[in-house]
């Protein structure tokens, strides 16, 4: 019999994030229909602009979702209702890129914080499938917006 494979130690939410460099925005519409800002560290974003793909061991990109909400304030300036801004916060989700670590999901592990803590293994099961279709662009959705 082949020994059982040890989980990787969980992810982390890594301090000073909010200090990350941006790399995109997005509104996810649907049942979600969130604000996103998508973040990197200093190796995530320097893979992004040079289109170097691998991402390199090390690269961590984290997407923070508020609910989408009008701006009463906004629209009254403009006289009609058209101006959207973050609203709650919903969650942080993390992509950790190390290709030993994380072998068996294309190199990266995935994590998921709701207020500050982390989420139950089983609500990332199905993180790695997502991505599949982003395959050829390292299992990442995201497109640097210069």
């Amino acid at each position: 019999m082949g020994e059982k494979q040890a989980a990787p130690p969980a992810i982390e939410l890594p301090a000073h994030y909010r200090d990350w460099k941006l790399i995109s925005v997005a509104h996810e519409a649907g049942k979600l229909n969130d604000l996103r800002a998508i973040l990197g560290n200093d190796q995530a974003v320097d893979a992004f602009r040079r289109k170097n793909l691998p991402f390199p061991d090390g690269a961590i990109i984290a997407r923070l979702a508020w609910t989408y909400t009008p701006s009463e304030e906004n629209n009254k300036a403009f006289g009609q209702e058209q101006s959207f801004v973050a609203g709650a916060p919903t969650n942080i989700q993390l992509m950790v890129k190390d290709s030993k670590r994380y072998a068996s999901t294309g190199g990266w592990g995935f994590a998921q914080f709701t207020n500050g803590r982390p989420d139950p293994p089983e609500a990332l099961k199905n993180c790695y499938s997502c991505h599949l279709p982003a395959k050829e662009r390292d299992y990442v959705f995201t497109r640097y917006a210069p």
